[in-house]
């Protein structure tokens, strides 16, 4: 089980891992070990969420989830693929925690009265400066 906050936690066995050849430094290595680990979580078949938590992560993990529902996380930081999963499933857990943290909403805040007179007041100033820059300004 992979644990992503208090209260839930996802079954390892709707997870899969696929190695691949990575990129990047790693001399001669490179081209015979599969050191990049792609994670693969199917975000609609998971029993692990609720309806109400699949639909926060798939709005708030869109740019990230496939048409199919397919969350991918591929990792190659490091020539071990062991290492390599391991960061991808703390990056999961991670983006699932943001994903499913509720956001606060903004409150509204007006603009000190200090820094509108501040504000204008600098653009007095600045106009000023612009002004005896320009040929009227030299003649008054």
């Amino acid at each position: 089980m992979i644990r992503i906050r208090a209260g839930l936690a996802i079954p390892e066995s709707e997870i899969t891992f696929t190695a691949s050849r990575s990129g990047g430094p790693g001399g001669q290595n490179v081209n015979k070990v599969s050191s990049r680990v792609t994670l693969s979580f199917d975000v609609p078949a998971s029993t692990a969420l609720s309806e109400e938590q699949k639909l926060k992560i798939t709005g708030r993990l869109a740019t990230r989830i496939t048409k199919d529902g397919v969350l991918r996380i591929v990792s190659q930081k490091t020539r071990s693929q062991d290492m390599n999963r391991n960061d991808a499933l703390e990056r999961f857990s991670d983006l699932l925690r943001r994903a499913l943290t509720e956001q606060r909403s903004r409150i509204k805040t007006r603009v000190p009265a200090g820094a509108k007179e501040r504000r204008i007041e600098e653009k007095r100033k600045r106009t000023l400066v612009k002004q005896k820059r320009s040929k009227r300004g030299w003649d008054s």
